[in-house]
């Protein structure tokens, strides 16, 4: 897979351009500082920018690139929150979810759910105690399934990124790639047609909801559209894009039974396929991963949570190359907030 080692001269550019933007801003979060992201992005040393270029532009078919080496100060960041909802007005680890948002920023856009961890645009990830047995990022002990990150919206990201700040027990994240995959044609024509439906994900159902944006109707209104999906989903298809090296949408736990027994036994051999792809990636602090979310799927292996503050902790972050595609759904023009 592609991967990058920081060299010494470029972790030393990288720290001063934070250092930069963390005088300039409080939080990554700031409409200013996302504003910004690109233009400070191209800052990046060159290396950096020369293969997540390549990466967005190429679609290798690894479909993963990682970047590794920025170091982490474990004493710094603090403890592992018990919760995502748990932020503070500065966050410690500002400079790690800068320097993230700015690798997204080389390759598109990055967007935001108003059902998803309170509009934030850089996510928690981390276990949370009661959710042990769900099928969330924030679960341990349950196997957390792979799949294409929310695979059910039209406005979905095409692309993933996380960072690691702390994974002591070594949890791998899995991972597949479709270019992997051997379909026969008529198995492909199948997974092309829209036989399919995918539900949304527990994490932007109405019980995971957070403290709220303050825009009520609009996140009433689409928190409603969740549970229609959820009750009636759309039918689709699962494979996208050109037939020699498609693209794929798909989360086999929230995916229905189909009726075309053809088409099911089409998905099942696809499934099957992926799974004997899944391949354990183990990251360290300070390693971001970056998934082509239209190439391949993820997923994470159980862990037992000590809930001590020393948990496994990334950040997240979803990036889209055309933001234009959402437009309906967001506020305006620059707003990445989709409702």
């Amino acid at each position: 897979m592609p991967t990058v080692e920081l060299s010494a001269a470029e972790i030393s550019s990288i720290q001063g351009l934070l250092q930069e933007i963390a005088e300039n801003f409080e939080t990554v979060e700031a409409p200013e500082f996302l504003l910004s992201a690109a233009v400070y992005a191209h800052e990046l040393p060159r290396r950096v920018r020369a293969v997540l270029n390549e990466f967005r532009l190429k679609e290798p078919k690894e479909g993963i690139c990682i970047i590794r080496g920025y170091p982490i100060d474990d004493d710094a960041i603090g403890d592992t929150p018990s919760h995502w909802k748990v932020r503070q007005p500065r966050s410690p680890e500002f400079k790690e979810e800068a320097f993230l948002v700015l690798l997204g920023s080389l390759l598109g856009d990055l967007i935001a759910w108003s059902t998803q961890q309170d509009g934030h645009v850089v996510h928690d990830i981390l276990p949370i105690r009661g959710h042990e047995g769900e099928q969330l990022g924030s679960s341990s002990e349950q196997l957390l399934w792979w799949h294409t990150e929310d695979a059910f919206h039209p406005c979905r990201g095409d692309y993933l990124g996380m960072m690691c700040l702390r994974n002591p027990t070594q949890v791998p994240t899995t991972f597949a790639s479709l270019e992997n995959v051997s379909l026969d044609l008529r198995q492909r024509e199948l997974l092309f047609e829209p036989h399919f439906a995918i539900r949304p994900d527990e994490s932007h159902l109405k019980k995971n909801k957070g403290n709220g944006s303050g825009l009520d109707d609009l996140l009433s209104k689409a928190y409603s559209q969740m549970e229609s999906w959820n009750s009636e989903p759309e039918k689709i298809s699962v494979l996208y894009g050109d037939r020699e090296s498609p693209y794929i949408r798909i989360d086999p736990y929230f995916m229905d039974p189909v009726e075309n027994k053809e088409a099911q036994q089409a998905l099942d051999t696809l499934i099957q396929a992926l799974e004997g792809e899944l391949r354990d990636v183990v990251l360290q602090p300070g390693d971001v991963v970056i998934i082509d979310n239209f190439k391949g799927v993820h997923g994470r292996k159980p862990f037992r949570a000590q809930y001590n503050g020393r948990d496994r902790w990334l950040k997240r972050i979803n990036i889209a190359r055309d933001l234009r595609r959402s437009r309906e759904a967001r506020r305006a023009s620059e707003e990445r907030i989709i409702f």
